[in-house]
């Protein structure tokens, strides 16, 4: 299955029910978020420390096929104007490159300020820095998820 373009071909690619999962892709290391079938919540999972392409698939799609995930969101790392820089690019050459090895619809959201808001919530619930180290890049994950859940909910109601 091709990598989507926007929302409306993901959206439209998806089976009408089953978990997705959500990804934080950074330089060293992947986050993974996953929802509930009925897709409402995304709950983070894990933190996957990056090695070679394969590795990192195949860690992935085990995760995805352990957890009944019919679709996979990624962070797609906007420029603070909208545009599109050289970790996007990166992150669609991912998503491309994942795309050849499952048959599960890939989409894209916009990350801009995930971690931001990830850092914050650890921040107000008091978690050490060390702590935050450890679960930044899934918590990411979990607020991208969650931002397509509640977008992916919107167009449900109207």
């Amino acid at each position: 299955m091709p990598v989507a373009a926007d929302f409306a071909g993901f959206t439209a690619a998806l089976p009408p029910a089953g978990a997705l999962m959500g990804l934080d892709l950074g330089d060293k290391t992947i986050g993974i978020a996953v929802s509930d079938p009925r897709r409402s919540v995304a709950s983070p999972v894990e933190t996957l420390r990056r090695r070679k392409f394969g590795l990192d698939a195949a860690a992935l799609l085990a995760v995805a096929g352990a957890r009944g995930v019919v679709g996979i969101v990624l962070g797609l790392p906007l420029n603070m104007d909208g545009t599109e820089g050289p970790r996007c690019q990166s992150t669609r050459a991912f998503a491309r490159n994942l795309a050849a090895l499952t048959d599960l619809p890939i989409g894209f959201w916009d990350e801009r300020l995930s971690t931001v808001a990830a850092e914050r919530a650890l921040l107000e619930a008091d978690t050490s820095r060390r702590r935050r180290a450890q679960v930044i890049d899934h918590v990411a994950a979990g607020y991208i998820l969650q931002g397509f859940l509640d977008r992916l909910a919107a167009a449900h109601r109207g």
